[in-house]
């Protein structure tokens, strides 16, 4: 078999793998968000609000066990973690609909608790290779268009098969689970990283505590900036994703089926052609910075079309898309392919997934503050206003954390390759 042959079979393995594993993975994480549950609320909270909170915290609490958990995690335990966390996720939102509300709210939180560690997991299997930058764009493009495709199957399964809202979460994972034990065994079967991979992007290793530390002490100033950044790009992301209903029920698609999955589909396409095509990029540094650029034009389209659909120039549904391709296009290379460039530009110990946790365990905690600022501090803005000036917020700290963080990159690299020079003159 020719190498070309090869390469094109292993990128069709890998990538329907792994789309297919994290896609099905969504179905019991986000269906929920499609409910309103109408007149609940406890202790003067909005009960979905209370709900999006708990499944978030165990989300958020997943990220700090993983930095952990998954920075040290060994090939031969992937399998079984990852179907062993979806089952449980699965109970857990069977004995939310079995449980009468308010009490079943602590079980959004067991359900979100598991499946914070399905990213890092999915990722180790095709993180370190020459074809990452391609497999790491399918795969955030699967949680794009899976947001919006549950959301879809959630409002069909309530509209058409009668089911109600506390059910239809754990329906919607039931359908898809036989899916993702197919897809998380033909994960397993991609091969390892091959000598070429690991020469041109490192060799990827699990990490001890001691690398941990030495890795945040030597790249702490650059860590904390993508952190701050981060943190609101999550929240909002989050938060348009979690309120997507009353935010496009806001702008006159009431009811409307169909509008969850097509507009995250044109997204997911936008987004996969543009940052895949950074994989013809190999020198690491140069990706890197690339990387920064795209920050860039996500940060300024997610401010201009707010700013134009305010003034009435945009239509609802392209801003809509606008917004979802300003935050995909900067958290998509933070998810994954960001820090896999990262490693390989400056030769670090370890590996992506430890860098991904660090920045979604505060990010997720940022989503958490962010809603409970909704409800208590801004109660009567409305979800549509709320998240208007919520794209402001990040577009402006997302321009200054990107400039800053580019002079950083660059300035580190040069002073690295001209102290290289010095010792091999000496």
């Amino acid at each position: 078999m020719s190498k070309k042959r090869s390469n094109v079979i292993f990128l069709l393995h890998a990538s329907l793998a792994a789309f297919g594993t994290y896609f099905c993975m969504y179905a019991f994480r986000k269906p929920f968000s499609v409910a309103t549950f109408d007149g609940l609320a406890f202790m003067g909270v909005d009960y979905k609000i209370l709900l999006v909170i708990a499944q978030v915290l165990g989300y958020a609490l997943s990220k700090f066990v993983g930095i952990k958990v998954i920075s040290e995690l060994t090939p031969n335990r992937r399998l079984l973690y990852l179907i062993s966390l979806i089952i449980f996720a699965e109970i857990s939102l069977v004995l939310f609909a079995w449980v009468p509300a308010p009490y079943n709210i602590p079980l959004m939180f067991l359900n979100g608790f598991p499946l914070g560690m399905i990213w890092g997991i999915v990722f180790s299997y095709i993180e370190g290779r020459r074809f990452t930058d391609i497999l790491g764009v399918v795969l955030s493009a699967s949680f794009i268009v899976s947001s919006g495709v549950v959301k879809s199957v959630g409002l069909y399964v309530m509209q058409f098969w009668g089911v109600g809202e506390f059910w239809m979460p754990s329906v919607t994972g039931a359908l898809f689970f036989v899916p993702l034990l197919l897809c998380s065994f033909l994960l397993q079967r991609v091969p390892p990283p091959t000598t070429e991979d690991i020469a041109n992007r490192t060799e990827r290793i699990p990490m001890t505590a001691r690398d941990r530390k030495d890795l945040v002490k030597k790249f702490l100033f650059p860590l904390l900036l993508i952190i701050v950044f981060y943190t609101f790009l999550t929240a909002f992301r989050d938060f348009r994703d979690n309120f997507a209903r009353e935010l496009w029920d806001s702008i006159g698609y009431r009811g409307d089926v169909s509008v969850f999955s097509t507009s995250e589909i044109i997204i997911a396409i936008v987004v996969l052609l543009i940052i895949g095509a950074i994989f013809y990029i190999k020198d690491n540094f140069k990706a890197l910075l690339t990387y920064h650029v795209l920050l860039i034009l996500g940060t300024v389209v997610l401010g201009g079309s707010t700013l134009m659909f305010q003034v009435g120039i945009l239509d609802p549904f392209v801003w809509m898309v606008c917004t979802g391709f300003g935050l995909y296009i900067c958290y998509v290379p933070f998810n994954c392919l960001f820090f896999d460039r990262f490693i390989a530009t400056f030769k670090v110990k370890g590996n992506s997934g430890f860098l991904i946790y660090i920045a979604d365990a505060f990010g997720y905690v940022g989503s958490v503050l962010v809603l409970l600022y909704k409800n208590f501090g801004q109660a009567s803005l409305s979800w549509l206003n709320f998240f208007v000036y919520g794209t402001y917020a990040v577009a402006f700290i997302g321009i200054c954390s990107t400039l800053i963080l580019f002079a950083h990159f660059a300035s580190r690299s040069k002073a690295e390759q001209l102290n290289k020079e010095l010792d091999y003159g000496q």
